[in-house]
Order: structure tokens, then C-alpha cells, then sequence
């Protein structure tokens, strides 16, 4: 990511790798409001009760209530997840497919994750970053047009499949 910055003209960056950090983060979260574990609780207990009109509203529904992935937990911070993304801008969540046979569901679901690498005034603000003397030369670095480091988007995605029975 670094090198990708380094030639400034502020193209989109996504890599295999980032890829895989996102999928292992969107399995590994067992959290309460994790948006893998509440789409697999509405699809389990309350698809069934659905018409196949309003399946998508029900689990945008869903998906508005949770937390989205991020890179904010504190093992990121030391396999470097939390230094190239951290938090993300933008999440599309996509039902690629859904199977239900006798009371047995498969469901793939997409994600797609963006997020800038780079720091912006609100970043910078905050005093997580604001005191590290790192952080400040690398805002200024993005913004000092002699070294045109331009931010960039970061595009990151991951296919889960979700399976189970229907309650």
C-alpha cells in the first residue's frame, strides 16, 4: 500500500490479501452485533415467515442494526490491519444466494468493503492519531502538493457462505 501511495496518482488498490484479512475478520467475529451472526439468526429463525418479496428488506433491516467490519480490534493494531484500514467508509452487502430445502438454508453472502488510505481532518483530530508525530507527518505528507501523495481508495471483498437449519 505504501508503494501504491508512493506513485501518487490516486488510483483504487486491492489486493488478495486484504481480501483474505476481510473474509478471516467476518468469520472470526463472534461478537452480539456481528452482521454475519445476525443475518444467519434472520435467516434462521424468520425467513420462513417471509414472502420472497420482502426477504431483502428484512436483512437490510438486519444489517442496518449491526456493527460493520473493521479492522479496529486490538490484534489489528499488531498485525498492521488497523494501520492500513482501520475503519471503512463504505459497505455493500450483497445476498448472492439463498437455498432452502425441507428446513435446511445455504446463503452466500458478499461483501464489498472501501475505505481511503489516508488520513482526513477528522482522523487527524483524533487523539489516537493526533499524538503520534507519525500520523501528522503523514497528513501533511498527503496534502504538501512537492510530494503529491494523493489518498487513495482501498477495496477490499469477501464471499461467506452461511448454512444451517431453519428454526
Amino acid at each position: 500500500m505504501i508503494t501504491h501511495m508512493q506513485h501518487g496518482d490516486g488510483t483504487p488498490f486491492s489486493d488478495s490479501a486484504l481480501n483474505k484479512a476481510l473474509e478471516e475478520q467476518i468469520l472470526r467475529d463472534n461478537t452480539r452485533n456481528s452482521t454475519r451472526i445476525r443475518l444467519e439468526e434472520a435467516i434462521k429463525n424468520r425467513i420462513h415467515s417471509v414472502i420472497p418479496e420482502e426477504i431483502s428488506y428484512l436483512l437490510r433491516i438486519v444489517i442496518l442494526q449491526e456493527k460493520l467490519p473493521k479492522f479496529d480490534r486490538l490484534q489489528d493494531s499488531i498485525n498492521g490491519m488497523g494501520i492500513s484500514v482501520h475503519d471503512t467508509w463504505a459497505t455493500h452487502i450483497t445476498l448472492k444466494s439463498l437455498q432452502i430445502n425441507n428446513s435446511h438454508y445455504r446463503a452466500i453472502i458478499h461483501y464489498n468493503v472501501q475505505d481511503h488510505f489516508g488520513l482526513d481532518s477528522d482522523d487527524i483530530l483524533k487523539t489516537q492519531f493526533k499524538q503520534f508525530q507519525l500520523f501528522r507527518l503523514w497528513f501533511v505528507l498527503q496534502r504538501y502538493t512537492e510530494f503529491g501523495f494523493k489518498p487513495f481508495m482501498t477495496n477490499m471483498e469477501a464471499s461467506i457462505e452461511i448454512s444451517g437449519k431453519l428454526t
